[in-house]
């Protein structure tokens, strides 16, 4: 599995205005790992966006993945509710909607409680531009593939969002 400082690699496949390699980082101490590759699976948003109680879209994230905003409650909490809907992994990203450089540390809460699928933080900058992208297109969720192994793809080839900073 991945450890900490370690990061992990998700491309969306569609929409294609943000068909770029993006970049999270797994929580510290909870959560599970990722132990199957999705070639395409859906990325979906959570309605309400902080995702701290029960999910308006929860049926749609049964056996998908997650994007939910930071803010509201603890990272735990978030996770704990996706699992809850059946969702396969969380993807937090930064509410800071300008952050694309600084990765948050998800750490466990106060709780005694435990998460058993993977969490992930991205960066707001990123999260926003998905967020936008499928509003713009007026689509439910984004297509994407996860996690992308980045050491067999040349540096040139690997397609970056061109607002972030490798």
């Amino acid at each position: 599995g991945l450890r900490l400082h370690e990061y992990l690699y998700f491309q969306v496949l569609s929409p294609g205005d943000i068909r770029y390699i993006f970049t999270a980082t797994p929580a510290k101490d909870f959560g599970g790992v990722f132990n199957t590759r999705y070639d395409q699976i859906h990325l979906v948003p959570a309605d309400p966006p902080e995702a701290c109680g029960e999910l308006n879209n929860g049926v749609f994230i049964q056996d998908q993945i997650a994007l939910v905003e930071r803010g509201g409650c603890s990272f735990l909490s978030k996770t704990r509710v996706i699992q809850e809907h059946g969702g396969r992994a969380v993807i937090i990203a930064d509410n800071a909607y300008d952050n694309d450089s600084f990765y948050i540390e998800m750490i466990q809460d106060s709780t005694r409680r435990t998460a058993d699928i993977p969490a992930l933080f991205l960066l707001g900058r990123d999260g926003y531009m998905i967020r936008r992208s499928l509003e713009q297109h007026g689509l439910p969720w984004a297509v994407i593939s996860i996690p992308v192994n980045v050491t067999s793809i040349p540096t040139y080839e690997m397609m970056q969002p061109p607002w972030t900073f490798w």
